[in-house]
């Protein structure tokens, strides 16, 4: 008897070790539902020690709601008493523990008989899934992104292919009308339009695919005070800028700065709703060894952004550039974390620091360029004033309003112009130029054709041709990473669309090693 009680405690206290080890929680009750065991994963996800949960009922340690509802799930003990086997219960429950903390469960439960057959009580076996359906959320969340982003992608480029067309004719429009006339204001008005525009399908297509940043030389002071009042237009918010006029230029995609200036902008705007002052400062900054920022020594250009609102709890700072972490009802936590994307591939660094009730600053650094503000002005100058051109111009482009509108272009100032409508005809008359002694100087071509040869495969066909061929590549696709990387791809310039006349007449000049303007 007594060898038969040591190998049943034996038994027992073999299975409480196992039982306590697992990586579920686990719970036991008697045939009346009170607990008679809670291993230790069932003692961290409950709240509840196996000394306090003993003897108490299973509802009052295992307290479960339904997810969507969040009324409370019934008692699971008479659902498996009465189905006598293994019963998996609903993963739509949510179990709330003593501490207030919810997790989402995975569990079944099954019956413990006696030796003849009896009902003796239940065991539960449950797990925490709530990072797994978090998980699963997420991937959601990015194939329903994916599925937006092509159709934002292409909306974005038909788009931009007819800004093209329209920011085209008005500057036609422009350069035939003297400055005095009435209708010059009228011109500038409807181009400053269109370019507001343009930033909606910067938007559109960094929502769709993000994309490598098509940097150029460009003056920040400009660009911050264009974007902040295009963010702040309607708002109560009024902005005071601090920002020197000895700034250092930098190398970078000015759409997609613009659109992080916005989105800093819009948050702090929102961070007070009643109204106040947004401030943006500007500095130069050379950062020398041990600066203390994940940036390498040299010139930067720091820009920050602060505001007068309600400030961000400690815990939530270290998140705000997760993806979908959001505090804003309605909100999904895109905006600061595509800033810090872009800003990354800039090589730049971005950072917070805020107080609940003491306001917001986010701090940008952004590399500087090596030259000075007079150099970028002085070259925008020469820019403007490179009007006539000659030489002879082959355009490609898919997009008939677009092809007159550049061939008008062209021609107007100076140059020879032809076009095509798709890659595979402008090869055909690239080569017959070049046959009969005419070649041309430099083409055009446009990125994406969806009918017929595209840049890609059309450059790759001329360079056989010719491989001194000058071309420039161009898209509504500004996101496309051959357009940060074009030279690998055997063109010599790029332009995106929408474009002035003026980075027309860059991308040309700069392709052609500034031959044919005069």
């Amino acid at each position: 008897m007594k060898r038969a009680e040591d190998a049943l405690a034996h038994e027992k206290e073999r299975l409480a070790v196992t039982l306590r080890s697992i990586g579920d929680g686990v719970i036991t009750t008697d045939i009346d539902g009170k607990i008679t065991f809670i291993n230790r994963v069932g003692e961290a996800l409950t709240g509840w020690s196996l000394e306090e949960a003993s003897g108490r009922s299973l509802t009052d340690v295992f307290f479960i709601v339904d997810r969507i509802t969040r009324k409370r799930c019934e008692n699971p003990l008479k659902k498996i008493i009465e189905a006598g086997d293994i019963v998996e219960l609903s993963d739509e429950m949510v179990l709330i523990s003593r501490k207030g903390t919810e997790h989402i469960l995975a569990d079944s439960g099954a019956p413990i008989f006696d030796g003849k057959g009896k009902t003796l009580g239940v065991v539960l076996v449950f797990r925490d899934i709530t990072e797994k359906r978090k998980m699963e959320q997420e991937v959601l969340k990015v194939q329903k992104l994916e599925s937006l982003g092509v159709l934002a992608g292409g909306i974005a480029h038909d788009f931009n292919n007819i800004l093209t067309a329209v920011v085209g004719n008005i500057s036609l429009a422009k350069m035939g009308v003297n400055r005095e006339d009435t209708m010059y204001p009228l011109l500038e008005e409807a181009e400053t339009a269109s370019w507001r525009a343009q930033a909606l399908t910067r938007q559109l297509l960094t929502f769709a695919k993000g994309g490598v940043p098509v940097k150029k030389r460009t003056s920040i002071p400009k660009l911050i005070q264009e974007w902040v009042g295009f963010a702040l237009r309607g708002s109560k918010a009024r902005c005071n800028f601090a920002i020197p006029d000895a700034l250092w230029p930098a190398e970078l995609d000015e759409g997609q700065i613009g659109q992080v200036i916005q989105n800093l902008v819009i948050n702090a705007d929102q961070a007070m709703a009643e109204g106040g002052i947004i401030t943006v400062s500007a500095e130069n900054r050379e950062l020398e060894e041990n600066h203390g920022l994940p940036l390498r020594p040299g010139r930067y250009v720091r820009v920050w952004v602060q505001d007068q609102g309600v400030g961000i709890a400690e815990d939530h700072l270290p998140k705000i550039f997760d993806p979908y972490f959001t505090t804003k009802e309605g909100g999904n936590g895109l905006g600061l974390a595509t800033s810090y994307s872009i800003i990354k591939a800039h090589d730049g660094y971005i950072m917070a620091e805020s107080r609940l009730g003491g306001g917001t600053t986010v701090h940008v650094y952004l590399p500087a360029s090596e030259d000075d503000e007079e150099q970028i002005e002085k070259a925008r100058e020469e820019k403007k004033r490179a009007r006539v051109g000659e030489g002879k111009i082959l355009v490609m482009d898919d997009e008939e309003m677009i092809r007159s509108a550049v061939e008008k272009i062209l021609s107007h100032l100076g140059y020879e112009a032809e076009v095509a409508r798709d890659g595979a005809e402008a090869v055909e008359l690239y080569r017959r130029a070049k046959e009969v002694g005419e070649p041309f100087d430099a083409v055009i071509l446009d990125l994406t054709v969806p009918v017929g040869l595209g840049g890609k495969e059309t450059i790759r066909r001329l360079l056989e041709v010719d491989p001194e061929v000058v071309a420039i590549v161009s898209s509504g696709y500004s996101t496309d990473p051959i357009l940060s990387d074009f030279r690998t791809y055997g063109f010599r310039g790029v332009v995106t669309k929408p474009y002035r006349i003026e980075d027309l007449i860059e991308a040309i000049t700069r392709a052609m090693g500034h031959k044919g303007l005069s």
